[in-house]
């Protein structure tokens, strides 16, 4: 594509939104034409991020005043709330077919209809696109991404757990029905709707688990491990959120099968990451931190030997609102109109 790709984003006053919107304007073969949002429709971006008052960007428009056919879209990014993006992906495609489609949301990422009904509390509204969605793992999918119509980005916390795990699972290599996940997000990650649990004197100086026993996620981190296991895995995730903006960090519990240790299930790691421009495996024994992270696209993976026997301990870290959002959702991007993959998502994390 000569030219540069025309590029919308829908619920661009979110943080999601707001994020691929940052990230785009560091791209140099794309050209923002659509942002869309519901409240602050008809508002310059600079009104609703004081941050991007250098650039010129088009003005907040409602999605209803969009016609699909006429608006010359490549792509469209859709940072909409859950729930609300299947209608209108459905009336996009419907209306642009050449268009295509990275939902950030979780309206596509479950393959089976029956699972997001239960998961969700509703029938899916748009069944057929939900099976032509590819999941948007690029470390794991990246072949069915570049030949995409639809892709659905995998959610944060999921994409901080697999990244360690689908490895170590497709290799045997770990016990599939003893898997612990204790992770923590960023305050962010519940997203920019004013609700009372997250307000500053709520979360401030606190630090609570949340969707214990059942969180929509789950669903989504089943799925995907038990393809990578070939069999069917139900793990034990815990999510939490913490008193900081940005986060995902995933501390996980394993056991070697087969008598593989610590130091092999590290070496399997280094060497399926070892030429992945945004997934980087620390030396056995070094634990990542979110700030090592923050700001960027990568995602930091750290291997210990627990004290029981056979036992080992993997964390994670990565930005919930780059590689666990809107950075991964560019690098489906850059896959899916034939781009360089790290192209616009090369810079280094906010702070040393």
């Amino acid at each position: 594509m000569a030219s540069k790709a025309k590029i919308g984003v829908l619920g661009a006053s979110g943080y999601t939104g707001s994020e691929t919107v940052r990230l785009l304007l560091g791209h140099p073969r794309v050209e923002i034409t659509l942002l869309t949002a519901d409240r602050r429709a008809g508002q310059e971006m600079r009104a609703v991020f004081p941050q991007f008052s250098p650039y010129t960007l088009p003005k907040l428009v409602s999605i209803e005043s969009v016609y699909w056919a006429q608006a010359g879209l490549d792509l469209v990014f859709c940072a909409l709330p859950h729930a609300t993006t299947q209608k209108v992906v459905s009336a996009l495609l419907a209306a642009a077919p050449a268009t295509k489609v990275i939902d950030i949301s979780a309206d596509f990422r479950l393959t089976d209809p029956a699972a997001y009904a239960r998961w969700y509390g509703h029938e899916h509204h748009a069944p057929e696109l939900q099976k032509e969605a590819v999941y948007g793992l690029v470390e794991v999918y990246r072949r069915e991404i570049k030949k995409a119509r639809l892709v659905a980005n995998p959610g944060c916390y999921p994409s901080g757990a697999q990244l360690p795990l689908v490895p170590l699972l497709k290799a045997k290599a770990i016990e599939p029905d003893e898997i612990v996940i204790d992770a923590k997000s960023g305050i962010t990650g519940a997203g920019r709707s004013p609700k009372e649990e997250t307000l500053f004197s709520e979360i401030s100086e606190g630090f609570h688990a949340y969707g214990v026993g059942r969180h929509r996620h789950m669903a989504e981190l089943d799925q995907e491990l038990s393809r990578a296991a070939g069999r069917e895995v139900v793990v034990t995730f815990t999510p939490h959120l913490v008193p900081m903006n940005r986060g995902i960090f995933s501390t996980i519990y394993v056991r070697g099968q087969d008598s593989r240790s610590p130091q092999d299930l590290h070496a399997i790691l280094a060497t399926a990451y070892e030429r992945e421009p945004f997934v980087h495996v620390l030396p056995f024994g070094e634990t990542p931190q979110t700030r090592h992270v923050r700001g960027s696209n990568m995602t930091f993976i750290g291997v210990a030997a627990d004290r029981v026997p056979g036992r080992a301990i993997v964390i994670s870290a990565l930005d919930n609102l780059v590689k666990g959002a809107s950075g991964q959702a560019v690098q489906n991007m850059n896959l899916m109109l034939g781009f360089p993959e790290t192209m616009g998502l090369t810079q280094v994390a906010l702070f040393p």
